[in-house]
């Protein structure tokens, strides 16, 4: 049922990740091509993961393919993938795959029914489960040993390899999330959505009443001075929804990419320990990925329910 509107949403956050992109890339090449130019001085440099993703594909083009915006290609590529595999022959009494995605699917389907109510759920569903499947598997995917540690780098002349296993200038793999263009681009998508489902659930007139109109059935003198307050209210509430998809996005960015820098300080702090001290830091990053999927989907769908579903006075009055 939710299949084509999940493909939909992979499609439209990989690309708008992509466009996004764009206008980081430049800037993390220049970093690329400053510090390779240091020579001995960026060796000795403190290693962590940059800020900006390192373009690996195209790098001269108006779009160029990032590290990070591999990564969300191929995990969204084996969602997908997997997704069909496990659905292709549904049986009665579900075993295997299928009946590890129907559980997840039914899962989270009945959580969310209980935050936003059945009504809500049928409309937006296909969403929240989308992002939160897609943030999780991703969080998780840039635990993998390897990434950040494989990548384009200086060549040995004796070295028949593109790839480098030692000085890595220039990292095949990024954690997706620890890039800012991609959870910006989800934030904007879920703006995108959440203008729509506001627009349906009250019309334009009401969307406005519902921001700036006053509250409470108030007469006189008395009325005219709340609306004044309601109104300035309104504005602030604007700001607010303004500043969402900048919070939703530098919550989940600042989290994740945290913890891969952890990760990477725990590996070089004792020479000769890097494979043992962050052996516990990966379960708390394990933990850490499954709470930011699910209170990035959990904002959403509160956000959301705020602007659609009202108390049933307020619809009577609507009525009226």
């Amino acid at each position: 049922m939710y299949g084509l509107r999940i493909i939909a949403v992979f499609i439209a956050v990989l690309g708008l990740a992509w466009a996004a992109g764009g206008a980081e890339a430049p800037a993390a090449a220049e970093v690329v091509r400053a510090g390779a130019a240091q020579g001995e001085h960026a060796e000795k440099a403190e290693h962590g993961l940059p800020q900006a993703a390192v373009p690996v594909f195209n790098k001269t083009g108006r779009l160029p393919i990032t590290n990070s915006m591999v990564v969300t290609w191929i995990v969204a590529a084996c969602l997908i993938i997997f997704a069909r595999v496990a659905m292709r022959k549904v049986q009665q009494v579900p075993a295997g795959a299928q009946n590890f995605w129907e559980w997840l699917v039914e899962s989270l389907h009945g959580f969310l029914e209980g935050i936003i109510g059945p009504e809500l759920v049928k409309k937006t569903f296909w969403f929240f489960a989308t992002i939160f499947i897609l943030i999780l598997f991703e969080n998780w995917a840039g635990l993998i040993p390897g990434f950040g540690t494989i990548g384009f780098g200086p060549r040995d002349a004796s070295s028949r390899w593109p790839l480098a296993l030692d000085h890595v200038s220039e990292p095949l793999l990024r954690g997706a999330n620890a890039d800012l263009n991609l959870t910006f681009a989800m934030a904007m998508i879920f703006f995108g959505c959440w203008t729509v489902w506001a627009l349906q659930a009250n019309g334009v007139k009401g969307f406005i009443l519902e921001l700036f109109g006053a509250k409470g059935d108030l007469t006189g003198a008395l009325k005219f001075v709340v609306g004044i307050v309601f109104i300035a209210v309104g504005f602030l509430e604007v700001i607010s929804i303004l500043f969402r998809p900048v919070s939703l996005s530098f919550r989940l960015y600042g989290n994740i990419y945290a913890g891969e820098n952890m990760l990477e300080a725990m590996a070089r702090l004792v020479p000769g320990l890097g494979w043992l001290l962050p052996i516990p830091f990966y379960f708390m990053e394990l933990l850490v990925g499954l709470v930011q999927a699910l209170v990035f989907m959990l904002l959403t769908a509160v956000f959301t329910m705020l602007i659609c579903t009202h108390e049933e006075g307020h619809d009577q009055e609507k009525a009226h």
